[in-house]
């Protein structure tokens, strides 16, 4: 599976930016997606994640009402619509697959592939 993320960049305090992430290969429809991000000096942080089946979404409390992940499975493509930016939300965003659900927002070793990451900068 490859997973190709696009849509980052630069943008004030408060404003929004939506990431992409087209999963191509033999992707598992009992498999979830997720976003994770780590900023500069910091380790990794589950963002986000989703079923690929079903509509139960998964938020890291320091996005939760601000950061919104959706797919499109005929497009094999999941989104994250990231909106009231903040500083601190700067980092590299990376998306990631997994062949099994979750029922937990997964911490980002429990992934199995990875696509390349998009920087995200905030400016304050």
């Amino acid at each position: 599976v490859q997973l190709q993320a696009s849509g980052g960049g630069s943008v004030q305090a408060g404003g929004s930016l939506r990431l992409s992430c087209e999963a191509s290969g033999r992707t598992s429809s009992n498999g979830a997606m997720g976003w994770i991000r780590q900023a500069p000096g910091k380790e990794r942080e589950s963002v986000a994640a989703i079923n690929w089946s079903g509509g139960r979404l998964f938020y890291a409390d320091s996005v939760k009402g601000r950061f919104t992940i959706s797919k499109d499975n005929i497009r094999n493509t999941v989104y994250l619509q990231m909106n009231s930016l903040k500083p601190e939300d700067t980092a590299v965003y990376y998306c990631a697959g997994r062949i099994s659900r979750v029922v937990v927002l997964p911490a980002p070793d429990a992934y199995t592939y990875w696509g390349q990451g998009t920087l995200v900068t905030v400016s304050a």
